[in-house]
């Protein structure tokens, strides 16, 4: 009997150290990706040391094992695998090789997210707050009012999306001036101006940007889709020159602006032209949204591939581009994707349509924080248009176009590394 009593007491302590962690893998097995990075985020909220293993089954986690973890994994319906001691120490072994494009980077606290968005409904819906909502990530909306009382600084990451920063109400004014909410949009920007004490809305957005811009250069993470990533760029250029006409601002434009823009100002775009029709659904020749027509693109070739970094040497765009496939299907926004003919020499590019002459997916330095940019607005809705209900992602939980934005909300969260060069 006592020996029968040894004997348990050894295999249960013996099982409990060959099953220390928790892997959840990213590849094709995953029943759901998207939730996964919840999982990631909920166990750094509870202060667990989390390893990202870049390129190692596309890009999946490692967790201290623990029954509260195993636990939620299940209740979310996120697969994984309970791993021991020495499984992970052989895991951690060979991704150390040095001829296997693997790392692995911790992750050591739960980043703080803000979405810049409006406080009123728009006729819209937001990739980003989306997938946060479905990934049971947590977040915070700030808008014009909380970033000019300096708010930023209270947050690791921030989100732009959909948003216009240079005053011309998303260029809407042509198909839509007459909706009731597009009016409402003018009137409650216009009150906020004034309210915190500017006579346009495009000199409180420039404002707001260069609000922004301090965040950023002072150590924040920013990430931007669609028509916020242009024309926050636009707005930072055109400071001290009237790009608005009439109906945005009660003024003329200035006939000679694409003449007065600094490029210098800007994050990732130089030598481009502002689009001087305001009834154009356009901001510049930036986007591509007018020109891909001249590809002959089609829903079936409107795919974009993602780069394949050494995830020793650059394991910043690793992170950012882990996944389970590497060339994505594309989808439409007001800015779908950027001319890479305007896109400056030293910015990242991550995801390109070669044949169609279009960067995706980008990313960048500014001071001692980064910036990305991901063109388009819906990842599962290929051309989701004004006033569509928002998409249901429970149909699609294995997204990898959603992945690469919960990609950049973990970003934060690693482990400073020093980059080699």
């Amino acid at each position: 009997m006592k020996r029968s009593i040894i004997i348990i007491f050894f295999l249960v302590f013996s099982l409990k150290g060959f099953c220390s962690y928790i892997l959840i893998p990213m590849d094709e097995t995953q029943k759901n990706h998207l939730k996964a990075y919840g999982i990631a985020y909920w166990s750094l909220k509870g202060e667990l040391e989390i390893q990202w293993l870049l390129n190692y089954r596309g890009g999946s986690f490692m967790i201290p094992n623990s029954k509260a973890v195993s636990a939620e994994c299940t209740v979310r319906g996120v697969s994984f695998e309970t791993i021991s001691d020495a499984q992970a120490n052989a895991i951690l072994m060979d991704i150390a090789n040095p001829e296997v494009n693997q790392d692995a980077v911790k992750l050591e606290k739960a980043p703080k997210i803000a979405v810049y968005s409006p406080k009123t409904k728009q006729p819209w819906d937001d990739a980003v707050t989306l997938v946060l909502t479905y990934a049971e990530i947590p977040y915070e909306v700030v808008y014009d009012e909380e970033i000019m009382n300096d708010k930023l600084k209270d947050y690791d990451w921030l989100h732009l999306h959909h948003e216009d920063f240079t005053g011309q109400y998303g260029r809407f004014y042509g198909g839509y001036s007459n909706t009731a909410w597009y009016q409402a949009d003018v009137k409650e920007n216009e009150a906020m101006a004034k309210k915190l004490g500017f006579a346009k809305v495009s000199q409180l957005k420039l404002a707001v940007a260069k609000k922004i811009n301090d965040y950023v250069f002072n150590g924040g993470f920013l990430f931007a889709m669609c028509s916020a990533t242009d024309s926050y760029d636009i707005a930072l250029a055109a400071e001290g020159v009237d790009i608005c006409e009439t109906m945005f601002d009660h003024d003329p434009a200035d006939p000679a602006m694409n003449k007065k823009l600094d490029y210098s100002k800007e994050y990732a775009f130089e030598n481009y032209k502002l689009s001087t029709n305001p009834y154009e659904y356009e901001f510049s020749t930036i986007d591509t949204y007018a020109t891909r027509s001249q590809y002959g693109m089609t829903k079936e070739t409107d795919v974009f591939t993602l780069f394949d970094f050494s995830a020793k040497w650059d394991p910043v765009p690793t992170m950012l581009c882990q996944n389970h496939q590497s060339t994505i299907q594309g989808f439409w926004g007001q800015t779908v994707a950027f001319n890479k003919d305007y896109v400056k020499k030293g910015v990242l590019i991550m995801g390109e349509a070669k044949a169609f002459n279009e960067a995706r997916y980008i990313h960048g330095e500014h001071g001692k924080g980064t910036w990305t940019f991901y063109g388009g607005h819906d990842p599962e809705d290929y051309q989701h248009r004004v006033e569509e209900p928002p998409t249901d992602l429970s149909l699609h939980p294995n997204s990898p176009g959603y992945r690469l934005i919960l990609n950049n909300i973990l970003f934060p969260a690693a482990k400073k590394k020093k980059q080699k060069t």
